[in-house]
């Protein structure tokens, strides 16, 4: 089982560079609905993911969940990501969920289909490295289930409109709702969510536990990203590899009992010993200065 453990906790290697930071492979970056942007000076090693389809306020198209997917397979295995936030390019919104009006026009095969490309790529958001999702809008639906499966969620206080509403549409949540919600929030408030379809703010999300943290909007309508942008700038100091490996040890521990947890943990920790940064953190104490962590 130990050698089962390991093996499946292994971070992924060898790295590869990002190519190119547009995720369609046809158009100019400006038509594109999903664009990436890798920060620079003191903000290196964050990497945003825009969605940028207005007409629908960032619904989930076949279009959008293609150059989403490309995105973040590209993304996976670039070591200067540190940080991942996904934002909006649309005011007042971050995702409305899925297109209705698309899929209005699928065969019932096809909506099978295209709910299980869904699926997986809230899955494929479950990046190696951590995610925030900066709510500055509506997130309703599979747009809070894209949220849902990042690390940390931020939301305007009153701006920020979330809810799995897919029952008040005769559906249920088929991205991953049905399950992130309820490890987040508990089952009973879960079930009491998705049932009603009830609508929260972001104030009424933070108080609840759905959101880190709500801020109140202004007047250019990202507040939510800002903050969002303030947490990654907390985490990029940190070294990588130990983030990395207790994200690893978080999330498969909180899929087993504790005892499993513990066994989890302690493959993650002995995973980091040969590090240079847990080796540069010694030095940094020992010396007094500031660590400069590489991702090594």
């Amino acid at each position: 089982m130990q050698r089962t453990l390991t093996s499946a906790l292994r971070l992924t290697r060898p790295w590869r560079p990002l190519q190119a930071c547009g995720c369609a492979s046809n158009g100019t970056a400006r038509d594109k609905e999903i664009q990436v942007r890798a920060l620079a000076g003191s903000d290196q090693g964050i990497t945003e993911i825009l969605m940028n389809r207005p007409r629908t306020r960032n619904a989930l198209g076949n279009v959008l969940v293609s150059e989403l997917l490309e995105a973040l397979a590209q993304l996976q295995e670039d070591r200067q990501v540190r940080v991942l936030i996904f934002r909006s390019g649309v005011k007042g919104v971050f995702c409305a969920g899925a297109d209705l009006k698309e899929r209005e026009q699928m065969s019932e095969a096809e909506v099978g289909v295209f709910v299980q490309r869904l699926r997986g790529l809230m899955n494929q958001i479950a990046f190696p490295a951590p995610t925030i999702a900066a709510m500055d809008g509506f997130a309703l639906g599979g747009g809070l289930e894209l949220a849902l499966a990042c690390d940390l969620r931020v939301a305007a206080a009153s701006s920020a409109v979330m809810g799995l509403i897919e029952t008040t549409r005769g559906l249920l949540p088929g991205a991953g709702g049905t399950q992130r919600l309820p490890r987040c929030l508990g089952v009973a408030l879960a079930k009491e969510l998705i049932f009603t379809g009830q609508r929260l703010s972001g104030s009424q999300a933070q108080a609840l536990g759905l959101v880190n943290h709500s801020v109140a909007q202004n007047e250019e309508g990202n507040a939510a990203y800002h903050r969002a942008r303030e947490l990654a700038q907390a985490i990029l100091p940190q070294a990588p590899i130990a983030v990395r490996l207790s994200k690893v040890a978080i999330d498969r521990g909180m899929e087993v009992d504790i005892a499993s947890g513990m066994a989890i943990e302690g493959i993650c920790y002995a995973q980091n010993i040969p590090s240079r940064d847990r080796l540069e953190g010694m030095a940094a104490f020992r010396e007094k200065r500031p660590p400069r962590f590489m991702g090594e």
